[in-house]
């Protein structure tokens, strides 16, 4: 990374009170990998690197505990949350069933304004360079893009109960599909599917919607699996040849 993440709590033309911007820039850090699952995290490094006092870093921890993304333990401090494979199968399957029924509910009451954010995202993901060519910050934005794609599904489903519920989800799924894009390079596939999606939404095809949402998350957990059995066996390989 280029440090532009840690720039995130100066950048006042963004509208961001520092409090917010503190709060964004820690878990941006946390669902890119930049700071390790079950890594410490210690007040006052994080306070110097992100320029801020303790309070508005204090109250971002906190707020990331109840996310699910950080952990406190008594007497030992806050630590990253580790994203186990039974956190990955559990919060793929809730996504998979929620994600459908977003769709579907977005396909019959999206408004104009809906379809056209949702349009407006596939845009600026297409206009990206290629993958192989993506500086690190282009591929956090292409990520960010997917990833605010689902939310204004979400929200376009006009649930809020449902919205509030997948984007807890989506922040749980972040880190597992930014292994996804980082290490099996499906950028391509991912936006395909997504244009799809979106086509079966504006045209107010529901049940296609659901069904290629469903597709969607169940062909990204299938993947992102695969991986990490095989992070598994080789770190199982590498104990037992040590």
């Amino acid at each position: 990374m280029d440090g532009s993440v840690e720039k995130l709590p100066t950048q006042a033309a963004r509208g961001k009170t520092l409090k917010e911007a503190t709060y964004g820039a820690l878990k941006a850090m946390i669902l890119i990998g930049e700071l390790a699952p079950g890594s410490r995290l210690t007040e006052s490094a994080l306070a110097e690197r992100l320029k801020v006092s303790r309070t508005p870093l204090r109250e971002a921890l906190n707020r990331l505990e109840r996310d699910g993304l950080v952990t406190n333990r008594p007497r030992h401090g806050c630590f990253v949350a580790a994203f186990d494979l039974k956190t990955f199968e559990e919060s793929f399957g809730i996504r998979e069933v929620l994600d459908g029924y977003a769709a579907e509910q977005a396909a019959e009451n999206a408004s104009a304004e809906d379809k056209i954010r949702l349009r407006g995202i596939l845009a600026r993901s297409q206009s990206l360079v290629p993958p192989a060519e993506r500086s690190m910050d282009q591929m956090v934005e292409q990520l960010q893009l997917g990833l605010d794609l689902h939310h204004v599904i979400a929200r376009a489903s006009g649930n809020d109960q449902l919205a509030d519920t997948l984007t807890r989800i989506l922040d749980r799924c972040h880190h597992f599909v930014w292994m996804e894009l980082l290490w099996l390079d499906h950028w391509n596939e991912a936006h395909d599917e997504h244009v799809e999606i979106v086509d079966a939404i504006c045209g107010g095809n529901a049940e296609r919607a659901a069904g290629l949402a469903r597709h969607h998350v169940r062909s990204s957990r299938d993947d992102i699996r695969r991986l990490l059995q095989a992070r598994f066996a080789y770190k199982s390989a590498l104990a037992r040849v040590s």
